[in-house]
């Protein structure tokens, strides 16, 4: 194992997180079991009593769940000159088997996460917990998730040893390499400019429907889910060679990096807010009815509706503004 003060920070504090989380899922078990609003046991006030205290406190640990996900690809970008061959995270996460499945566990639980923290927000709003069921339904789905990233980060970094031979970015996101990154780079780039603006254009006009008139809060959700996807790809196979200024070096991870202005870190931390407050609204959209939000989550709804649009759109214009003004040129496409 290698000791760097990150490494330890996320393993002490992914520990924690699952604990907590543990803890609380197996209260959450308790209160979709017992859980009665209108009774006035022991039990119904106990629970009453405590939930309030342990969600609070799972929030706390989720936002930092949420930020581990930029201090885990911090780090592994920041050790990658331990590493012979890595120019990059892309080498640091190569080293061993366990890389690339946390950084999708990190990536998974982060959306889920901050999902919960906007369910738990609108139902300390409501006067009688009306989405104590459900927030507790979905930490129940999450604990599983968040157990195995604690697990499979711990086996990453416990695996890593300096000096080790392992691969740069330019052999994993090149047309010779295989897998899903080959199956990108095959696409010419002008079809992958097309459909990453047609749907990014399309998700804005949804979004700004939604926010003017409150109809179509599932249809905006799900173009927020396919924009997420099509963005990560449109950075592959086109945005980061503008800001690489080279025809062939497409890695999603060098733009993180100083010579580049960590560039990436907005560019991804815009990407996610879009995604994340565009479920936020389909998610919403199931409680509408519930008559103790039926003024807070429409209101709710708009205000995640705008923050959607507008991180996706300045996005697009950070991307597209160095397409334009960049001297770098993408030739035959």
């Amino acid at each position: 194992m290698i000791l760097h003060p990150n490494i330890l920070a996320l393993l002490v504090s992914s520990i924690i997180i699952s604990m907590m989380t543990l803890y609380a899922a197996g209260y959450g078990i308790l209160i979709l079991r017992r859980w009665d609003i209108t009774s006035g046991s022991e039990l119904q006030l106990s629970l009453e009593r405590r939930t309030y205290l342990i969600s609070t406190i799972i929030s706390y640990f989720l936002t930092f769940q949420l930020v581990s996900l930029f201090l885990f690809i911090e780090t592994a970008d920041s050790i990658c000159h331990l590493f012979i061959g890595a120019m990059c995270a892309v080498g640091t996460l190569t080293v061993n088997s366990f890389g690339y499945p946390t950084l999708l566990l990190k990536v998974l639980t982060f959306i889920i996460a901050a999902l919960w923290l906007i369910l738990n927000h609108v139902d300390n709003q409501g006067y009688d917990y009306p989405l104590i069921r459900p927030k507790y339904l979905l930490l129940l789905l999450l604990t599983p998730l968040i157990l195995a990233e604690t697990i499979v980060q711990g086996a990453f970094f416990l695996g890593l040893r300096p000096n080790i031979i392992t691969s740069c970015c330019g052999s994993l996101f090149s047309k010779g390499s295989t897998g899903i990154a080959a199956e990108i780079l095959a696409m010419s780039s002008m079809p992958a400019k097309i459909l990453f603006y047609a749907i990014s254009v399309v998700a804005i006009a949804v979004g700004i429907r939604f926010y003017f008139t409150g109809k179509g809060g599932y249809l905006f959700a799900i173009m927020s889910g396919i924009n997420f996807l099509l963005s990560m790809i449109a950075i592959i196979s086109f945005i980061s060679l503008y800001f690489y200024e080279m025809p062939s070096h497409h890695c999603p991870f060098c733009i993180l990096q100083k010579e580049y202005g960590h560039v990436g870190y907005p560019l991804y931390a815009l990407m996610l807010l879009s995604t994340i407050t565009g479920l936020g609204v389909g998610l919403l959209q199931i409680f509408r009815k519930k008559k103790s939000l039926e003024n807070i989550i429409p209101a709710m709804q708009q205000k995640l509706a705008a923050a959607s649009v507008a991180s996706l759109f300045v996005f697009v214009a950070i991307s597209t503004w160095q397409m334009l003004f960049s001297s770098f040129k993408l030739e035959g496409y």
